[in-house]
């Protein structure tokens, strides 16, 4: 088996050979950190999540960086209008500092919910202004870049393969261009690498220019140079960046280092309403934080998991109930693997089960090497389950060991690679809800949610109805009516439910 990717500048699917033998070197673009992530940012972090996941697993030692842009993304990518940041943080009346810091905590909170690894590396634009300025002067110096009444601007005409990532050339973009004319600009399409502050301008740094601030291109040359090298491995982030951002990208830092910057350009697709492309500025963009009120966070990464990082998301209520219920078949089945495995002692293995298991795990990283194909993945993650189903309803013991080497292959490749099965060292069959059996419980913390409690009563009343004292039992359910919760006694477990 082999690992390929498509490579968006090539546009072909190729055999993935880092520079370094066992070593990747991994930049995507982070967020602009000026309101809550949504649907669209899960959609392509979820997505490198599970690149980096299963490079790792791969035996890789990955590095993985993403950036946090905090200074210097402006709402036009002509170089025109506010920065983002400055723009919210005027709105709000806060200090652009104090909304950077709001925003990132909420983008990290959010991440971890929908269980992503931390990135090794999160760097700051703010926190990079001399590597930038470096920059700058380096393309300066080597006649790429020119100074105009204190802002510096990429001449794009001395840089003949710009365009060869989104396949625009430059008389194509000169014939179309219907951008303002800026007569700081020798040419429409030269980008700026640092732009002039104006007196009124928050956010300034001192450069050899005047005081000002770095373009939003700029940042992410100079932090992936710094931590992973002028040639990079893999560099990823939303289709939606290809041009003019990652064109740029290209552009300054090849000029500057004379070499191939990226080696494998990967883009995920974007998330849609209606066949719409969701975004703030459209107005039609569902926050994470909206969206867990309703949906598990584990529900939300299945979700987007369904559908390849290459292809369109269209988000619907409808699509993530069906992604809940197909989850939660995914689930129950693991819930009756681990419960079985709490109550066999004895039992044998079919002849057949350890090569059955080996053709699912086969089927699984088949789809994995193929471009990181998670839905067929899942696919496959569904046709073992069918397997276990069957095994679990054969009506002979099966022997422990079995059912643990097939929990474990849930959790190699459901939990380690996907990241969407969680891992639970100890399993309580009478505990509620779809999720609790699955989560990892350490017993600490805050006991005092709906859930921990429910979970508390619902055990209560097992034991009672165990012990045949079922006036008592009947008494929790009564009340629990009474204040709106109702309890579904089903074959493996009670669940309960808010009542409308």
């Amino acid at each position: 088996m082999t690992l390929k990717f498509y490579n968006s500048i090539t546009k072909k699917k190729e055999i993935f050979k880092p520079l370094v033998e066992g070593h990747v070197s991994m930049y995507v673009c982070g967020p602009t950190v000026y309101d809550h992530p949504h649907i669209g940012h899960a959609k392509s972090y979820v997505s490198f999540d599970v690149i980096v996941r299963y490079l790792r697993y791969l035996g890789y030692k990955v590095r993985y960086v993403q950036n946090i842009t905090d200074v210097g993304h402006l709402t036009d990518n002509a170089d025109a209008g506010d920065d983002k940041i400055l723009a919210r943080a005027k709105r709000e009346r806060i200090e652009p500092a104090e909304l950077v810091e709001i925003y990132t905590r909420s983008y990290f909170e959010d991440m971890d919910a929908l269980n992503n690894l931390r990135p090794d590396i999160s760097p700051r634009a703010t926190a990079h202004i001399p590597e930038q300025i470096e920059l700058v002067e380096k393309l300066i110096e080597k006649g790429y870049a020119y100074v105009s009444n204190g802002s510096v601007y990429f001449e794009v005409s001395k840089f003949t393969e710009y365009g060869k990532l989104s396949g625009r050339k430059q008389e194509d973009l000169e014939a179309g261009a219907r951008i303002e004319i800026n007569p700081e600009k020798r040419n429409p399409n030269d980008f700026a690498l640092w732009k002039k502050a104006e007196p009124a301008h928050i956010m300034r740094w001192k450069s050899p220019w005047g005081e000002g601030f770095p373009g939003w291109h700029l940042e992410c040359s100079a932090m992936s140079t710094k931590y992973l090298g002028e040639a990079i491995d893999i560099h990823g982030g939303g289709l939606e960046n290809m041009f003019p951002h990652h064109e740029c990208e290209i552009a300054q830092s090849e000029a500057a280092n004379d070499m191939t910057f990226v080696r494998y350009w990967i883009h995920n697709n974007m998330v849609t309403v209606n066949g719409q492309k969701m975004g703030k500025s459209l107005g039609n963009f569902v926050t994470l934080k909206d969206a867990f009120k309703k949906y598990h966070p584990l529900t939300i990464r299945f979700f987007i998991l369904s559908t390849h990082y290459r292809s369109p998301l269209d988000f619907s209520n409808d699509a993530l109930d069906a992604a809940d219920k197909g989850l939660e078949r995914l689930f129950n089945t693991i819930k009756r693997l681990r419960q079985q495995i709490n109550e066999t002692k004895n039992g044998d293995a079919p002849a057949d089960v350890y090569e059955k298991l080996e053709q699912h795990k086969k089927a699984f990283l088949e789809a994995m090497d193929e471009d990181v194909n998670t839905s067929g993945a899942i696919a496959s993650l569904f046709d073992l389950s069918k397997e276990v189903n069957t095994l679990l309803d054969c009506g002979k013991e099966i022997s422990k060991k079995c059912l643990e080497g097939i929990n474990a292959l849930y959790q190699e490749l459901g939990g380690d690679i996907l990241g969407i099965v969680p891992e639970r060292k100890e399993v309580q069959p009478e505990r509620v809800t779809k999720w609790s059996m699955l989560e990892g419980d350490s017993g600490e913390g805050d006991i005092n949610t709906l859930k921990d409690v429910m979970g508390v009563l619902i055990d209560t009343r097992n034991e009672l109805r165990k012990a045949k004292q079922f006036q008592l039992a009947d008494f929790i359910r009564n009340k629990l009516t009474e204040i709106g919760i109702a309890l579904d006694d089903k074959p493996d477990a009670t669940v309960w439910k808010k009542l409308k």
